[in-house]
């Protein structure tokens, strides 16, 4: 079986929706699920979503680990949960297959090598303010749609996925303020986009201006 293949067979779980409503429930969350939890958000039995919920662990979309969730330990706490989050692979098809990775990279080798830096934030800075929806007041709906998963850590937004994940690892800081400055571009004017690394997810997290 090609890569291709097994891509196919992994994306086709999703297939299911209530296998799908599970994965998007687990992947947007700031910290790991539950079985009941997770069944309660899509509405479904616990032995269901737990189903579920496995077998996007074997496909490798799902990550599980076991902790106590009343906190104690000892006799008497209670055996382990098991919760699951989102795994850290990639999934990604293209009907014929296309190398947009490839040129991504090189592109930001030449970018990198050339100390470019500034003219592409400033050209994805004049793209975010570009779009259709930018300065939208609804901010949150802005970057869920581009696929950054926000979500509130108290009064700060932050950002569980990193849409440009795989380039942000091998050139941080060209893509990371690549990024910054196109969310600067997106955000309203009451926003103060910073670098603030969510372990795990995007560089940047979002503020309310203290006027604001």
């Amino acid at each position: 079986m090609t890569d291709e293949d097994s891509t196919f067979d992994v994306l086709g779980l999703l297939s299911d929706p209530v296998r799908r409503r599970l994965y998007r429930h687990v992947a947007a969350a700031p910290e790991e699920v539950g079985r009941e939890a997770a069944a309660e958000a899509v509405g479904v039995s616990r032995s269901l979503a737990a189903f579920h919920l496995d077998k996007l662990v074997e496909a490798g979309l799902l990550a599980v680990s076991f902790r106590r969730l009343s906190g104690r330990a000892g006799p008497g706490a209670g055996r382990p949960a098991k919760l699951y989050r989102r795994a850290e692979g990639e999934h990604a098809v293209s009907l014929p297959p296309r190398s947009y990775d490839a040129a991504g990279r090189l592109l930001a080798e030449v970018l990198e090598n050339a100390g470019l830096d500034r003219e592409l934030q400033a050209a994805a800075r004049t793209a975010g303010a570009a779009q259709p929806d930018a300065r939208a007041d609804d901010v949150e709906a802005v970057l869920r749609d581009r696929g950054y998963e926000p979500f509130w850590d108290g009064e700060t937004l932050r950002l569980r996925n990193c849409p440009f994940h795989t380039l942000a690892t091998e050139f941080p800081a060209l893509i990371c303020g690549m990024n910054l400055a196109l969310i600067e571009g997106l955000a309203p004017e009451q926003w103060s986009p910073e670098m603030d690394p969510c372990p795990g997810g995007c560089c940047v997290a979002l503020s309310k201006k203290k006027s604001h």
